[in-house]
């Protein structure tokens, strides 16, 4: 399984920057990925929402598959 760094997790990544969770459901992690939605969403109608997008990207991006 391809750890952090690796082609995959940067294309979650970027897909991350632009939907938050879209990277973890790349990834195949769908519960995440919908905590990840949702939470963003929520948090963005408190202007808070830029924290849960950062959390989105840089998990998706240092995923190791364990």
């Amino acid at each position: 399984m391809p750890g952090q760094g690796s082609g995959g997790n940067v294309l979650a990544a970027i897909c991350s920057f632009f939907i938050p969770g879209l990277g973890q459901l790349v990834q195949g992690r769908v519960l995440i990925a919908a905590i990840h939605f949702v939470l963003a969403g929520v948090l963005w109608i408190f202007f808070m929402g830029w924290l849960i997008h950062l959390w989105s990207i840089i998990d998706a991006a240092r995923f190791t598959g364990k």
